[in-house]
């Protein structure tokens, strides 16, 4: 599958979406006090509007965007007639569920958890696979999945190979050659004192 195939399995509006950014001031309404761009027009594609450009967009399809934590959501009640959400982690915020647009930063490394994100590494509920509709597009493509399939095929070497190969006779970025590593116990041997009669 091309990079022209992969575009074309995802609405033309969804990337756009993801790459806009919401919550600033509208330029035309900027006197007013619902001036705040977190509307999305998925038919014009022409980048954030507030509640008051809707009126020029009537009959087009739009969707509202929400904030959580500083982070971009939407309701999925409203995403889900336009976009399959399926295996996207779902939260309920303020009382409706809702998916995040993009990826968040990593997490601090914590607890050990049995299911994360393909893309992010967030930790997830069994039943998803993504952490946000952005990791969806990521981790769909052909391109990631060519590209995980590189890293566990060479995350499969044996360990004991790479250490051998790695140091003998082989020389470091500087040209210098290596010095096979030497294992030192961690505490001090106790000194025998033999006395002799």
């Amino acid at each position: 599958m091309g990079p022209d195939e992969e575009n074309r399995s995802w609405p033309s509006w969804l990337k756009p979406l993801l790459r806009e950014s919401f919550f600033v001031q509208c330029r035309i309404h900027a006197d007013s006090h619902k001036s705040e761009c977190n509307m999305y027009c998925l038919d014009c594609m022409s980048g954030a509007i507030c509640p008051l450009c809707l009126a020029y967009h009537k009959d087009h399809r739009s969707i509202q965007i929400r904030r959580s934590s500083y982070h971009d959501v939407i309701r999925v009640k409203e995403i889900q007639k336009v976009l399959d959400v399926t295996g996207v982690q779902t939260y309920v915020i303020n009382s409706a569920r809702v998916v995040f647009l993009n990826q968040r930063p990593p997490p601090r490394p914590g607890k050990a958890v049995s299911n994360t994100c393909v893309v992010c590494n967030r930790s997830l509920l069994d039943s998803f696979r993504f952490f946000s509709l952005g990791c969806k597009i990521i981790g769909t493509s052909g391109n990631f999945a060519r590209m995980r399939k590189g890293k566990m095929q060479v995350a499969g070497s044996s360990e004991s190979e790479e250490y051998f190969s790695s140091n003998s006779g082989h020389k470091n970025h500087r040209g210098r050659d290596k010095q096979p590593r030497s294992f030192r116990l961690s505490t001090p041997q106790k000194k025998i004192k033999v006395s002799r009669n």
